[in-house]
């Protein structure tokens, strides 16, 4: 006897990734991708590049909190030059300053350099 079939396509499994700022989990796709390669650290738009990734959401408040708690040089395991976090700030400025939900950590202020 055969296995009865259902007439339903199958579903594909959506990849999770966490944040490493507020440590939400979202599908893959919903989450920026910051990248370890050869040309040192960038954002990864395509989400392809190789290299060492990291993910965070789309909104400053988790970027800015990445940048003062150095968890994007934790994830990368790599230290940020001084180029390469300046260009990191810059994007997080274009980013919606909208709060992620249940974010703990976004309510870190980050200390101008004296």
């Amino acid at each position: 006897m055969k296995a009865k079939q259902s007439k339903q396509p199958r579903q594909r499994a959506i990849p999770q990734r966490t944040c490493i700022a507020c440590r939400g989990q979202e599908g893959k796709r919903a989450l920026v991708r910051v990248v370890r390669g050869a040309h040192g650290v960038a954002v990864d738009v395509t989400g392809k590049a190789s290299g060492r990734g990291a993910y965070l959401h789309p909104a400053r408040s988790c970027w800015e909190s990445a940048l003062a708690t150095r968890a994007i040089q934790r994830a990368l395991r790599t230290a940020l030059t001084p180029e390469e976090s300046d260009r990191l700030r810059e994007f997080a400025q274009t980013l919606p300053v909208s709060e992620v939900e249940n974010n703990p950590v976004a309510d870190v202020t980050i200390l101008a350099d004296q």
